[in-house]
């Protein structure tokens, strides 16, 4: 007859059938590791992955906005806030005169309604495609033709029809291309040139949307909402923002970089209290495993000393343990895993929303990267966990341990 050898995977495979309750606090004490470690590790690399993309795509180091605005222009940056306000086109051009500014261009801000006129309330952004150094270079990378007086360009979670128009007070716009997403607030923003704007104004108030009259009126005389200014490689921003601020009466300079370090600041301490969380818990799960593969080592001794007299090596006795705790960890890790990932990717414009910052999805790739080194950490803790009881199992003596309690 031929024998059959103690296949140490398939007795730890058993061994944890056998015990569902046990095995469940396994699963759940690692599923719990694997959700915290890999959903923290998610969220801290979009919340990088935003920063970074914002950084890149608002490309100008100033912005320059009418005195008591600067709050409002930044909460249409970074969260979408639609806002509105003008100043006089004089002070682009003071602006782009200024001694240290590289390039300057202004933009002029709108906002539609969420009546039946529009199909949603958006920010309206026209820009200059004289002196445009923003959208532009944005736009060429998903449309490689000019966009045409009429034509519209939206942000990346800005719905359009299916005829690939919006409506947009009273009348239909084609789009000629969406932008890739930018993690802020114009991503729900509706951009076009300064003739669009115009014409769009024009149209409405023809339409009988009278509050359009005082847009109209700026838009007549030229007014302007923001410039954008980019300094010269040997200017820094901050001196430059103080000169504009001085030369320009009833404006504010607002320092793109000032605006990133602090969102830098306050991701960066939410990533590092993500990674002591993660620590801390990792550390109290080892305690737990440790605790229970004790227990469960104590009330086995009699089945391990079987298992010695039926010829398992103490080798043998110790890759069973830790079989058992590194099947638990994984199907704990890809339970953990799961968990988080339902939580996270199919809620990531809801989490973006009640952050505050910058949330972009990170690059398969990352995430692959994330999954299996979670899923790795997961599938080693369970082994950690019990070494010491594998360790003293392996030692026990099997005639001493078969007299117990007689």
């Amino acid at each position: 007859m031929k024998k059959m050898g103690l296949n140490t995977s398939l007795l730890s495979l058993e061994n944890l059938k056998a015990k569902p309750v046990r095995t469940a606090c396994l699963v759940v004490a690692t599923a719990i590791l694997a959700f915290t470690l890999f959903g923290g590790s998610i969220l801290a690399l979009n919340l990088r992955q935003g920063l970074a993309a914002m950084t890149k795509r608002f490309g100008a180091d100033l912005m320059v906005v009418p005195a008591g605005t600067s709050e409002r222009a930044q909460s249409l940056l970074l969260r979408g806030a639609a806002s509105y306000f003008y100043f006089d086109v004089a002070i682009a051009n003071s602006v782009a005169r200024t001694e240290g500014v590289a390039c300057a261009s202004p933009q002029f801000f709108l906002t539609s309604l969420s009546e039946s006129c529009c199909d949603a309330m958006v920010q309206l952004i026209a820009y200059d495609p004289e002196t445009d150094f923003v959208v532009q270079p944005w736009i060429a990378e998903k449309y490689h033709k000019t966009v045409e007086d009429g034509q519209l360009v939206v942000g990346s979670r800005i719905t359009i029809r299916p005829d690939n128009t919006i409506r947009l007070l009273g009348h239909h716009y084609p789009v000629a291309a969406r932008l890739s997403k930018s993690a802020s607030g114009l991503d729900t923003s509706v951009f076009m040139t300064m003739n669009t704007m115009r014409l769009l104004i024009g149209r409405a108030r023809a339409e009988g949307y009278d509050f359009l009259a005082v847009q109209e009126k700026e838009m007549q005389r030229g007014a302007v909402s923001v410039v954008l200014a980019k300094t010269a490689p040997s200017t820094p921003p901050a001196r430059l923002a103080q000169t504009i601020d001085r030369e320009n009466a009833e404006v504010d300079v607002v320092v793109s970089q000032r605006i990133f370090s602090g969102i830098a600041e306050t991701l960066a301490g939410l990533t590092a209290y993500i990674h002591v969380f993660s620590i801390v818990l990792w550390v109290l799960a080892l305690v737990v495993l440790a605790a229970v593969f004790s227990l469960s080592i104590h009330e086995r001794k009699k089945e391990f000393a079987v298992l010695r007299i039926l010829g398992a090596t103490r080798r043998k006795l110790a890759g069973i343990v830790l079989g058992e705790s590194a099947i638990a960890g994984l199907a704990g890790g890809v339970a953990g895993i799961v968990l988080a990932s339902l939580v996270i990717f199919p809620f990531s414009t809801l989490i973006s929303e009640r952050l505050e910052l910058p949330y972009l999805d990170a690059p398969l790739l990352h995430i692959v990267r994330l999954v299996l080194g979670s899923l790795l950490l997961s599938a080693l803790t369970g082994p950690l966990a019990s070494l010491y009881a594998a360790l003293r199992i392996s030692r026990a003596e099997t005639y001493f341990t078969m007299r117990e309690g007689e």
